[in-house]
């Protein structure tokens, strides 16, 4: 299953009453896969998943693969800190003809590693047929994906790919070298994107190529193309905008950068507030340096 270099994980857009607005979302999601996207990842972090309910999310869902039909892979963002949850709701997804599910580690509870194995494994049993992601991200989470768990679960058929997160590129050069080679890793990162396929990543899953998308696929074509120089070059550029996207909690800045581009996504839901003058400044000049303004 190849699910592209760029996948961009989506935000949520939101009206002036807090609403999931629906019709931005797929005017969105038409914008991303024309700018740079090689797939959208809904509901995930970025999406702000922890405060949409289940009937959000498939409506989510369904306007976004209505919108882009079957031009991109549509990922959805059904993990949960339930193992019984995750399984009911990544059923669900697969109904609506989504190509996989992001998988997030179980948040909060901290499982021992055999328990990650085993939520994984029972979420893929009951999902055949549907691709997953694997999702680590111990900063959100509480709780590493150890390499050594990611090993036993890549040898289940249906478990594809993991986005790291950890921000240890030790890590996944050990997921790297123990997994198949078609396993993928996806960078949970925009900073380290470049050196994450360096040590044999995939690509990303993007925040930043909400705005920066093309040059964010340009850098990643760079570097696989064997143009590295090139690569870095980009990725220096790209850098200044990949560190101003998460001056505050992430989707506060992105959803700003957005606003900033005449997007009317709205603010966060709480208990995520809207971003500061001066974090919004930030933001402003890294959009400005890259000419996205």
């Amino acid at each position: 299953m190849n699910f592209g270099r760029v996948m961009t994980a989506m935000i949520t857009p939101f009206d002036t009453e807090g609403r999931v607005n629906y019709a931005v979302a797929e005017k969105l999601a038409d914008y991303l896969v024309n700018h740079g996207s090689d797939a959208l990842v809904v509901c995930g972090t970025t999406g702000e998943s922890p405060v949409l309910t289940w009937e959000e999310e498939y409506e989510l869902f369904r306007v976004v693969k209505q919108a882009v039909g079957d031009r991109v892979p549509i990922i959805a963002g059904t993990g949960s800190n339930s193992t019984a949850e995750a399984v009911t709701h990544t059923q669900k997804a697969a109904q609506l003809g989504l190509a996989g599910s992001l998988q997030v580690v179980p948040y909060y509870n901290k499982p021992p590693q055999e328990g990650l194995y085993q939520h994984f494994r029972a979420i893929a049993a009951a999902n055949p047929d549907f691709p997953l992601i694997l999702y680590n991200i111990p900063g959100r989470t509480g709780q590493n994906l150890q390499p050594e768990t990611v090993v036993r679960l890549a040898e289940i058929d249906n478990i594809v790919a993991i986005k790291e997160a950890s921000g240890n590129l030790e890590q996944v050069s050990q997921i790297r070298r123990l997994t198949p080679p078609a396993f993928a890793l996806y960078s949970g990162d925009d900073a380290l994107t470049l050196p994450l396929l360096a040590v044999g990543g995939q690509g990303v899953i993007s925040v930043a190529s909400h705005v920066a998308g093309p040059l964010i696929q340009q850098m990643v074509q760079a570097f696989q193309s064997g143009q590295v120089q090139v690569a870095s070059e980009l990725h220096l550029r790209l850098f200044p905008l990949f560190k101003a996207l998460f001056t505050m909690t992430n989707p506060i800045p992105v959803k700003a950068a957005l606003r900033l581009r005449g997007w009317a996504v709205g603010a966060p839901r709480l208990p995520l507030c809207d971003i500061t003058p001066e974090a919004e400044a930030i933001v402003k000049a890294a959009l400005s340096d890259l000419a996205l303004l």
